[in-house]
C-alpha cells in the first residue's frame, strides 16, 4: 500500500504541472500520467498478492508450529502422568467346559461354535464365588507385584455379577486378602470394565496420596447365563484377573472411555422386581427393556456385533490420538475376547495384522471385564508382551460402553 501510495503522490503531481504547461506537453504529460496509472495499478495488485499469500503462509506456518508445540505438550503431560504395571495375576476355575459338553445340552455342535465364535473350551465355577475368583487373582498379582497387601492404597473391583448388592466385591476382595482402611470401590461398566478401572486408577494416582493401585476383574458369568439358550451359554465363562498399578513418570498414557445408553437393551440381565406390600399396581413399569426369563441375560448378538466392530477400532484410534501414536505403532493391542469375528473385522478396520491382537479366546470364552487382563496376564507369561512395549486394551460391553487404553508395559 505505501508503493500505491506513492505513486498517486506523483499522479497528482504531474496534474499540478500539466495545467501550467502547453497543449503539447499536457498531451505528452497524459501519456506519462497513463502510463505511472499503469505502473501504479501494477504495485498495487503485486502489493495485495504480496499481502494475502506471503502473510497467510507465514500465519498457517505459525499456527502449525503452534499445534505442533502443542502436541509435544500434551504428549510429555502423558508421559509425565502415567502408570506402570507392576504385577499381573489370573485365576480360573478348575472346571473346564469343551465344545463337545455343551453339545450335550443344547441343539449345537464343535465346528458351530468354533467357526462362529472362535471359543474350544471355557473355565467354569464348580461353586467358587466371583469375589473368591478376584481375591485368587489378586494374591497373585500383589505377589508378582513383590509389594505386600497392606500397601494398596485402593482397591477397585471391575465385576457384572457380584455376590451381594451389598457389601460390594472390592469389600469383599479386601477381607479375603487381610487388610483394612484403603477404600474399595466396586465398577459395573460389564466387558468395558477393566478399561474403565485403569482409566480411574490412573486418576488416583495422579493425585499422589496413593502408591499402589489394585485392579481386579472377576466374573462368574455361569450365574446368570441360561444353559437352555444356545446363542448364549455357548459363549460365556468364569475367571478373574488383576493388576497392581504405581505412578510412573515419563512413560506413555492415554485413555478414552465412552457409552451409549441408547443401546441399553441389546444386552441386559435383570436384577430384582419390585415387590414390597404397598405396591398397588400390578403392571410392570415400562423400561424400555428386555424382560429376560428371570435373571438370565439377554443378548440382541446382531446389534451387539454391528456395534462392536465399530466400537473397537473408534476407541483404539481414539486412546492412540491421545497418545500421538498410530495403531501401527503399537506393539500388542489386547482386546475384549468376545467373539473372534469382531477381532478380525476390527483389525482390518484399523489396518493391522492379526498378530498384534493377543488372544486367549479359544481356552476361555467370553470372561466379560476379566476377559482384557486374563489376555494380557497370558500375554506377559509368554513372553509375547515385553516390558516397554506400547499396548492398547480396549473393550466394550453391556450398557453399551466402550474404551481403550494405551500404555507402556
Amino acid at each position: 500500500m505505501k508503493l500505491y501510495s506513492l505513486c498517486l503522490l506523483i499522479i497528482m503531481f504531474y496534474n499540478i504541472v500539466s495545467s501550467v504547461l502547453s497543449p503539447n506537453m499536457r498531451r505528452r504529460t497524459d501519456i506519462t500520467l497513463f502510463n505511472v496509472n499503469i505502473i501504479a495499478y501494477f504495485f498495487y495488485l503485486f502489493n495485495n498478492f504480496y499481502s494475502f499469500f506471503v502473510r497467510q503462509g507465514v500465519n498457517i506456518f505459525c499456527i502449525s508450529q503452534r499445534r505442533k508445540s502443542g502436541r509435544e505438550r500434551v504428549s510429555a503431560m502423558l508421559k509425565t502422568n502415567g502408570v506402570k504395571i507392576k504385577g499381573v495375576g489370573r485365576y480360573a476355575p478348575e472346571i473346564v467346559a469343551t465344545n463337545d459338553d455343551y453339545a450335550k445340552i443344547v441343539e449345537t455342535n464343535d465346528e458351530w461354535i468354533t467357526q462362529r465364535t472362535g471359543i474350544k473350551t471355557r473355565h467354569i465355577s464348580n461353586g467358587e464365588p466371583t469375589y473368591y475368583l478376584g481375591a485368587m487373582a489378586a494374591k497373585e498379582a500383589i505377589a508378582n507385584a513383590g509389594i505386600s497387601a497392606e500397601e494398596i492404597g485402593l482397591i477397585l473391583a471391575s465385576t457384572c455379577t457380584p455376590d451381594y448388592y451389598t457389601p460390594s466385591t472390592a469389600c469383599l476382595v479386601q477381607r479375603e486378602l487381610g487388610v483394612s482402611g484403603c477404600p474399595a470401590i466396586d465398577i459395573n461398566c460389564a466387558c468395558s470394565g477393566f478399561v474403565y478401572a485403569v482409566d480411574m486408577a490412573k486418576r488416583y494416582l495422579a493425585e499422589g496420596d496413593i502408591k499402589y493401585v489394585l485392579v481386579v476383574a472377576a466374573e462368574e458369568l455361569s450365574k446368570f447365563v441360561d444353559y437352555t439358550d444356545r446363542s448364549t451359554c455357548i459363549l460365556f465363562g468364569d475367571a478373574a484377573a488383576a493388576v497392581v498399578l504405581e505412578k510412573e513418570e515419563d512413560t506413555l498414557f492415554a485413555s478414552y472411555t465412552a457409552a451409549d445408553g441408547m443401546g441399553a437393551p441389546y444386552l441386559a440381565a435383570r436384577a430384582l422386581l419390585t415387590t414390597n406390600p404397598f405396591r398397588q399396581t400390578e403392571s410392570e413399569f415400562d423400561m424400555n427393556m428386555p424382560e429376560p426369563n428371570k435373571h438370565f441375560l439377554l443378548q440382541d448378538g446382531k446389534e451387539v456385533y454391528k456395534f462392536a466392530t465399530k466400537a473397537l477400532p473408534k476407541a483404539v484410534e481414539e486412546a492412540c490420538k491421545k497418545a500421538d501414536i498410530s495403531p501401527e505403532e503399537l506393539d500388542a493391542i489386547i482386546p475384549h475376547q468376545a467373539n473372534i469375528r469382531i477381532i478380525e473385522t476390527a483389525a482390518k478396520h484399523l489396518k493391522v495384522p492379526m498378530d498384534k491382537m493377543v488372544l486367549n479366546i479359544s481356552d476361555y470364552g467370553n470372561t466379560s471385564s476379566a476377559s482384557i487382563p486374563g489376555a494380557f496376564y497370558d500375554g506377559v507369561n509368554s513372553g509375547r508382551i515385553k516390558r516397554g512395549d506400547k499396548v492398547c486394551f480396549v473393550g466394550f460391553g453391556g450398557g453399551l460402553t466402550y474404551g481403550a487404553v494405551v500404555i507402556e508395559y
